[in-house]
């Protein structure tokens, strides 16, 4: 299914003014356009780290120029229901590291919560402010062919990729400054205020103006551009571990030329492991000594809270419309992609007997890696797929083959299909606030379901449109409430897929 583009080759009602626009420019401006847009890019210096053969490549974000269009009527359900989820994961990781109710109520099994390698014993009994763990997430979503979008992924740990948000629409605005003058976008440049007044609201008790610093790896890091983009944008320090010390007062302090000053909150970008050698690898050479001892005191807030990625789990994921009816006592309103976890006996049979129809998952990887798509597997990686699944099956989750949808996308041969999912970004503190849109990826390769730039994939700019427009059989399903356009899972309940993170 094409989002702009109808069956019969006619633009959609929602993207018919943007489809008319190229179509009067023709093929050599729209090609003309997408190149000063590249050049832009370029000059802007926006650009991704990919490690290759022990060398850190930087190459020039991605990008193609044609947007994808989504009405605000529908967004408007997607991004109540992505409150919603973030709500229930909050509620279900402070319960793991305090009373841990869910498990001994059989909701959520013992087993999995003992086997999980990214559950850290250590912060047990912290409460953090809020109640608040994974105070900046990155959901990936994705739309069937019957129309509906599905949550792929949750991302809760160090979950990068807004900064492309923010810099994608500057370029199409320059690019199409016409349709913006004509159509009411929705924008997405308030989103690093939001980010600076919740990292101000977890910080101490009593502060007007904490100082507020992004903890980054460094500048061999993938997303470094974004830390220092986000640094900037928010007028917060961009600090390195070797930068700050945990004094004996169990306060946080930045090394100026000055002498030292106090941090209040940190929006740190480095993995739970790295954090404090104190409390985790002592090898590590990125995090600060006693950081965790001054969060647990109360005096440094920390987002994300380490520890949150213990539902940051794709075996977890399965478990997530439960969760949500358990702590909330509502369904979920975006459902999951049907998934089959291979920790079950049965549903592992039933995985191995159809792993040539499955997409199957590591629980932890990220950017695509590590992912079997069975049909474009041959008879060799399936049956390694069989053998690592039967020796770690807790480790492992399959799904269907979905027909992702396809949005226009300028490549060499002209404008073609192409598949897409989408990451908005959702903040929770005291109160949630969800980008509108996001990071759409784009998987530039014809007929390939992997979008991570990593592995060739790009990026669009993601327009929530508002407005009236005229009907279409997809219009009538996107006017329908989320929570009506819910598949039947798998397996006996909801279940998960994809290609994302």
């Amino acid at each position: 299914m094409d989002e702009l583009i109808a069956d019969d080759g006619t633009p959609r009602p929602l993207g018919a003014a943007l489809m008319r626009l190229i179509e009067s420019i023709g093929h050599d401006e729209l090609t003309e356009r997408q190149r000063r847009a590249e050049l832009d890019i370029l000059m802007m210096g926006i650009t991704f780290t990919v490690y290759s053969d022990g060398q850190n490549i930087d190459r020039a974000w991605p990008f193609d120029i044609i947007p994808r269009v989504i009405d605000g009527r529908e967004w408007d359900g997607i991004s109540a229901g992505l409150a919603q989820r973030l709500r229930a994961l909050n509620m279900f990781i402070d319960d793991l590291y305090n009373e841990q109710q869910i498990v001994s109520d059989g909701v959520f099994p013992a087993e999995l919560l003992e086997a999980s390698v990214n559950f850290r014993p250590q912060l047990r009994g912290v409460r953090p402010k809020h109640g608040v763990w994974a105070h900046i997430s990155g959901t990936d979503l994705v739309r069937d062919d019957d129309g509906q979008m599905y949550v792929l992924e949750d991302n809760l740990r160090v979950p990068s990729g807004v900064s492309y948000v923010i810099e994608n629409r500057g370029v199409v605005k320059r690019a199409f400054a016409e349709l913006f003058e004509r159509q009411r976008i929705r924008p997405v440049d308030a989103y690093t205020d939001e980010l600076n007044r919740l990292l101000a609201s977890i910080a101490p008790d009593g502060l007007h103006e904490p100082q507020i610093a992004v903890l980054t790896p460094g500048i061999f890091n993938s997303a470094y551009f974004e830390h220092s983009f986000l640094a900037e944008r928010m007028g917060a320090e961009l600090v390195e571990g070797a930068d700050l010390v945990v004094g004996d007062d169990d306060c946080v302090y930045m090394k100026t030329i000055d002498g030292l000053e106090r941090v209040h909150v940190i929006y740190r970008r480095i993995d739970d492991l790295f954090l404090d050698p104190e409390v985790f690898r002592p090898d590590s050479m990125l995090g600060v000594p006693g950081l965790i001892r001054a969060w647990k005191a109360g005096n440094v807030g920390l987002a994300n809270a380490p520890g949150a990625g213990v539902a940051d789990d794709k075996v977890v994921y399965a478990w997530m419309p439960d969760i949500i009816r358990y702590y909330l006592g509502e369904e979920p309103a975006i459902p999951n992609v049907p998934t089959y976890r291979t920790m079950y006996d049965d549903e592992r049979r039933y995985v191995i007997d159809h792993i040539g129809e499955l997409v199957v998952k590591p629980a932890n990887e990220s950017g695509g890696y590590g992912i079997l798509i069975g049909d474009r597997a041959t008879r060799a990686e399936l049956d390694e797929a069989i053998e690592v699944i039967e020796a770690d099956p807790r480790n492992w989750v399959a799904q269907p083959i979905l027909s992702l949808s396809t949005v226009p996308t300028l490549v060499d041969e002209g404008i073609e299909p192409r598949h897409v999912d989408l990451r908005p970004f959702v903040l929770t503190s005291d109160r949630s606030y969800v980008t509108p849109g996001g990071l759409t990826r784009v998987a530039l390769t014809k007929g390939s379901l992997i979008v991570n730039s990593s592995q060739g994939g790009g990026s669009k700019d993601t327009w929530i449109v508002d407005g009236r427009y005229g009907r279409s059989p997809l219009d009538q399903t996107l006017d329908q409430p989320v929570g009506q356009r819910q598949a039947s899972a798998g397996s006996g309940q909801e279940q998960s897929q994809g290609t994302g993170a």
